[in-house]
């Protein structure tokens, strides 16, 4: 039977939603593959995990006694006692919400260590962390998003975002620029509001993004993976709220008056549109496992792109049906394309170290 791994933890504001995805996610792979649960320790390191949300609440209330600490190596993890006996690792699925899980650094380790992913590579998954980054990239391609502006904490004391905050409009919305799951979001209607939710925003995160607040707006949600070389779109999502951001509570407490309709009621012509765009980005970025696309429909019928989240909550499986065999299916079909791999391009060796004489910017240096 082959070996899955799923990722899940990190250090993240969202860690513990991870916990979830990726105790969904295990169990639904459990019995078809061998699954490996790998919790991300916030402090660093590789904790091999039990089954179950339940076991990890009363393991992490434990100090995670009894959980063996592992180590990543070629091709697989290791036990960090005995790093030689390594458990190969056929395919690895990416369930860290937020932090260095999903922003690319997860995605390059496995790389690094030659181990096959069925999500996001690196440059995808960093680019659209970084909602700033995103936003300048979004705009190159041509992709229509609403018009905002950066503000680095380093620069907030110096008070230029105030002319600029004036300039965009009231109101405005403010977000860490690296977070998720509407952590640290503010709306701010005036001057006095946009500061202390840029301050909100610094005890969290670097940098904030302060956009154009779009009165009256409807939410989308539509998400992509890759089987056979074909792009696959779900439905269309709209999810309503009776705040005007959806919060955290909506999404996963069930607070609020938050709810979806599925497939979202539009214009054939807007919902072409939409799904064309996460096509033609998943497409440009050669991206590969589960992603999901944040949209914003103006009451003009202007369709905005909002975010891209490269490990959506659940891998989004519920976007492609509602029964566990459906998100099963899903997942297992995401793995057989993880496994795939990509092909090893040849490496070209330029010989230079073996030559007598390193060129250095005063010619023919000889250097022992």
């Amino acid at each position: 039977m082959r070996t899955v791994a799923v990722f899940f933890g990190g250090k993240s504001n969202e860690r513990e939603i991870s916990v979830i995805t990726g105790m969904y996610c295990a169990n639904l792979l459990k019995g078809r593959y061998s699954v490996l649960p790998v919790y991300l320790r916030p402090e660093g390191g590789l904790l091999l995990a039990e089954f179950g949300v339940d076991e990890f609440r009363r393991a992490q209330e434990s100090g995670f006694r009894g959980w063996k600490e592992f180590v990543f190596t070629r091709g697989g993890i290791a036990s960090a006692k005995k790093p030689k006996k390594a458990v190969p690792i056929d395919c690895a699925l990416n369930c860290c919400h937020g932090g260095d899980g999903e922003g690319g650094v997860l995605s390059a380790l496995l790389r690094f260590y030659r181990i096959p992913s069925a999500s996001p590579d690196m440059p995808a998954s960093a680019l659209f962390l970084d909602k700033v980054l995103a936003k300048d990239f979004l705009k190159g391609l041509g992709i229509p998003v609403l018009p905002s502006f950066a503000v680095r904490e380093e620069e907030f004391f110096k008070g230029e975002w105030r002319e600029r905050a004036a300039a965009l409009g009231y109101p405005v919305i403010v977000k860490p620029s690296k977070l998720g799951s509407s952590v640290g979001i503010s709306v701010a209607k005036t001057e006095e509001e946009l500061e202390k939710a840029l301050a909100l925003s610094f005890k969290l995160d670097g940098a904030a993004l302060v956009e154009k607040y779009l009165a009256g707006k409807r939410d989308l949600n539509i998400a992509a993976y890759r089987a056979e070389g074909k792009i696959v779109l779900s439905p269309i999502e709209e999810v309503f709220s009776s705040s005007p951001i959806l919060t955290f509570g909506e999404k996963y407490e069930g607070t609020g008056e938050r709810s979806h309709e599925l497939p979202a009621n539009l214009p054939e012509e807007t919902a072409e549109r939409i799904a064309h765009m996460l096509t033609c980005l998943y497409a440009h970025l050669s991206m590969r496992g589960v992603v999901r696309a944040d949209f914003l429909l103006s009451e003009g019928g202007e369709v905005y792109f909002n975010e891209l989240n490269t490990v959506p909550g659940t891998l989004a499986t519920y976007l492609f049906g509602e029964s566990l065999t459906e998100a099963r299916a899903l997942l297992s079909v995401l793995v057989e394309e993880g496994m795939k791999g990509e092909k090893e391009k040849e490496t070209v060796e330029s010989g230079i170290l073996a030559k007598p004489v390193f060129w250095g910017k005063n010619g023919g240096k000889r250097h022992i």
